[in-house]
């Protein structure tokens, strides 16, 4: 029962929802013992012979006007009870996501998206259904139980309603038995869906890859090896969730064995009325369900405790970036790093020693071989990871005096992912401010030079992406995704790699634009290709996470060097599929 306690924070703040419930469930309990007690009294009035039409109408008018006020009342304490465990779903799921929505890059590399899906999912309903069903039972169980027994022992025979219980104890020890194995056994079966879970969404988003190098077969083995297994552990749960009710049924037969036994020689000795041995089996029978109840309601409790326990393990996850800037404005001036060392992992430096200047409206070129930190470099600008003090300074100050939304609304940033919604053209580009018009849409759109494409489709603007942009070329995602940035006017401008699918004419009009479009703004830019970074004010070179060439174009060129030789041999490049093109 220790997930009642765990949610007590809830059950306080909905009291009077779960007390009005409650009260219901307590009038219909009260309700449902006074039919046995009427068959009873008309058992005796039939073997007396002694009921009248007059009677029977009175019973029967009772017993009718007792099932209506059962129905209202069974129909209120659903609402009130069953309402509230929709809100706390709600409430918690509301809560996740926006945990979700502050976690960092660090926080989803060390987790799958299938397992937070499940979290969100499965785990959810598994609370809901406690604090509603869960909520229930044991309130529905102990008042009904309760009523009943004090009903059998005070109106009939304290004798014999103790003989019929005999056999309680040993199902009080079994479902509790029982209770603990379903826990073990559901966290474990929990833990197999969220890797199921998993294993469908990666599956899904990498179809394409999976097609182009035939290994459906493979993967479809590797989906039906976990799925056995997710099988197999919720097999497990069925196992153990199978033994309630074979034993809770057990369990009543053998008191309904004793009831009736015991009654009746009581019957003979004349302590008890046929009438009363009807009543107090009617009685027993109402009894089933609050032990049926109970059984069902471990197995409902112990699911909750493991979705919970999951749940608030997840939410007591820490913020990996703390905000706590007090600077509420935009930055808006140089950019001053001081890096000496950046570290993943403990004692593995992927930066350092990175020191340089960006002065306000220039244009900063990034290059260097695969992995030598180019990506890294920009993200640290945006704050998803943890400096030490100065590492960064901003417009005078360190990056971490900002708040966290104005440094982010201060950027914009085209990542190497191009992430594009399952939403229409002028949705995407507009992302970041939904309210602006379509002239400046548009705008951002000519920026880019994906205005021309755009106009191609059937819908224009209109069109309708698939999921991540499944529908669009690799060129054109990466355009709207610059022109997603350009919307609003950023005071800096990243790009992270994002002209390499375009081809050299439309890379120099986007160049061209942002030269014209960005004076006195800064603008960082990460390439392989050298004619991105060809116009920047600064170019540094980074090799094995540590600068090691700056300076402009035409000066790194006239020094030997990575850059020189990279530039010579691109040029080369160029100059033979030229020839290819013109032979």
């Amino acid at each position: 029962m220790k997930v009642f306690i765990q949610l007590m924070w809830y059950f306080k703040q909905e009291k009077w929802r779960y007390l009005g419930g409650i009260v219901m469930l307590a009038f219909v309990s009260l309700g449902l013992l006074v039919p046995p007690k009427i068959v009873g009294l008309i058992v005796d009035h039939i073997k007396e012979g002694s009921l009248t039409d007059e009677l029977l109408w009175q019973f029967g008018g009772l017993l009718i006007g007792i099932a209506i006020g059962i129905y209202v009342l069974r129909y209120i304490w659903r609402i009130l009870i069953f309402g509230a465990a929709v809100k706390l779903s709600m409430l918690l799921r509301n809560r996740l996501y926006k945990h979700f929505t502050k976690k960092s890059q660090e926080f989803y590399q060390k987790r799958r998206v299938g397992d937070l899906m499940a979290h969100s999912t499965n785990d959810l309903q598994a609370i809901q259904q406690t604090a509603g069903d869960g909520v229930l039972t044991l309130v529905d169980s102990l008042m009904m139980g309760g009523f009943t027994l004090i009903a059998m022992a005070s109106t009939i025979s304290w004798k014999l309603t103790l003989v019929s219980l005999l056999p309680l104890p040993v199902m009080a020890w079994a479902t509790n038995k029982y209770g603990t194995l379903l826990h073990k056994r559901f966290h474990r079966a929990q833990e197999a869906f969220s890797t199921l879970n998993d294993k469908v969404q990666e599956s899904i988003s990498g179809t394409r890859v999976i097609k182009a190098f035939g290994q459906e077969e493979d993967d479809i083995n590797s989906f039906t090896s976990l799925s056995q297994d997710a099988v197999k552990k919720n097999m497990a749960v069925a196992r153990i969730d199978s033994l309630f009710d074979p034993t809770i049924s057990l369990i009543i037969g053998i008191s309904f064995f004793l009831a009736v036994s015991y009654g009746s020689v009581l019957v003979i000795r004349n302590e008890l009325t046929i009438g009363q041995l009807v009543s107090f089996t009617s009685y027993l029978g109402l009894l089933i369900w609050p032990m049926l109840a109970f059984g069902w309601l471990f197995n409902i409790v112990e699911r909750g405790r493991a979705s919970y326990d999951r749940v608030e393990a997840l939410l007591a996850v820490n913020e990996e970036i703390e905000d706590k800037g007090s600077v509420n404005v935009p930055p808006n001036g140089d950019i001053s790093f001081h890096l000496e060392e950046f570290c993943y992992v403990e004692n593995t430096p992927v930066l350092s020693t990175i020191h340089f200047t960006l002065e306000k409206g220039q244009t900063l070129g990034i290059v260097g071989k695969t992995g030598s930190g180019k990506t890294t470099l920009c993200r640290l600008l945006l704050r998803e990871f943890n400096l030490n003090r100065d590492d960064i300074i901003l417009n005078g100050m360190d990056i971490s005096d900002y708040k966290l939304d104005q440094l982010r609304a201060a950027i914009g940033y085209v990542p190497q992912d191009h992430f594009l919604f399952s939403a229409t053209i002028a949705e995407n580009i507009a992302f970041a401010r939904i309210d602006s018009p379509f002239s400046e849409i548009k705008e951002a759109a000519q920026l880019a030079s994906i205005h021309q494409d755009i106009s191609q489709f059937k819908y224009g603007y209109e069109t309708v992406v698939g999921e991540r942009g499944v529908t669009l070329s690799g060129g054109q995602k990466q355009r709207i995704s610059i022109a997603r940035a350009l919307i609003t006017n950023p005071e800096i401008l990243i790009l992270d790699d994002s002209l390499s699918a375009v081809d050299a004419k439309t890379e120099e009009d986007i160049l061209q634009n942002l030269k014209k479009k960005r004076q006195n703004k800064t603008t960082i830019i990460t390439a392989h290709r050298l004619s991105s970074i060809a116009h920047c004010d600064l170019i540094i070179v980074l090799e094995n996470g540590t600068i090691a060439q700056r300076g402009t174009h035409h000066s790194l060129l006239g020094v030997e060097g990575w850059y020189k030789e990279t530039y010579e041999r691109q040029a080369l490049e160029t100059l033979i599929a030229q020839g290819g093109e013109k032979g």
